[in-house]
């Protein structure tokens, strides 16, 4: 008899654990959506695939690549990134190459070049250097870039907080760290108006050498590169400087 009453009680709780698993809806009815089941999964989203052609990069004018980059930077800021099918770009990308720009930016990994517009493989030409100066390499890589592959737009990216141009303020030593920071020595002397303290610890005053240097490199590029200079007199190509937020990851074109 104690064997049956066990077997009873067995069975009963297990059926009231079945029961509690599968719940029930508003109306009182049982529900039969398995336990752990994801019903917010997302829809299916198309990947992009495809890549730039040879067609759609002539068609493109500067200012055409000036608007996709600020509607590429709103879409990242607000967190709605273009889907990729990497696997497949890099496929259709085997083939060649046709950048809508060339971006040259500082090597600070909290901005990520190609996010932060909302681009993928095959779109930019992107070269990075401490505090985004330019050297005979940088401009034969930009003359590269625009000259034989197309690139329409040369954007000169410097960001928030920018190290390179808080040691040049400060001044350091290290190495070829000291040429290097060299080169953003001229953004400093133009700002010897700024009424507060010049030194690293003063944001308004490093923002204010950051955009400084930015302009001056575009100047470097114009001066120091005639084969540039002869694309932005034609039209064929402009050079932009743009300044990156750390606090918000909005992009602010010159």
């Amino acid at each position: 008899m104690k064997k049956v009453i066990l077997h009873f009680t067995f069975a009963a709780s297990m059926m009231a654990l079945l029961c509690s698993c599968r719940g029930s809806n508003d109306n009182g009815a049982t529900s039969t959506a398995k336990v752990g089941t994801d019903t917010t999964a997302p829809k299916h989203v198309s990947l992009r695939e495809n890549v730039l052609t040879s067609d759609e990069q002539k068609a493109l004018t500067p200012d055409a690549v000036m608007q996709n980059l600020k509607e590429g930077n709103a879409r990242y800021v607000n967190g709605h990134l273009t889907a990729n099918d990497y696997i497949g770009m890099l496929h259709h990308a085997a083939g060649g190459q046709y950048p809508e720009a060339f971006v040259l930016a500082c090597i600070d990994s909290r901005v990520p070049v190609e996010e932060v517009f909302d681009k993928a493989i095959g779109d930019l030409f992107v070269g990075r250097v401490a505090g985004n100066i330019v050297d005979e390499d940088v401009l034969g890589s930009m003359e590269y870039g625009c000259k034989v592959s197309g690139a329409k737009l040369i954007v000169v990216l410097g960001h928030e907080s920018c190290g390179a141009v808080k040691g040049a303020i400060e001044d350091e030593k290290l190495g070829n760290v000291t040429a290097m920071l060299a080169k953003i020595k001229p953004a400093i002397k133009e700002a010897k108006d700024f009424p507060g303290h010049h030194d690293a610890a003063n944001h308004d005053f490093v923002d204010l050498v950051v955009k400084n240097n930015i302009k001056n490199t575009i100047q470097i590029v114009l001066s120091q590169s005639p084969v540039l200079k002869e694309m932005t007199d034609k039209g064929e190509i402009k050079i932009i400087g743009a300044y990156y937020s750390l606090e918000t990851g909005e992009v602010t074109f010159f």
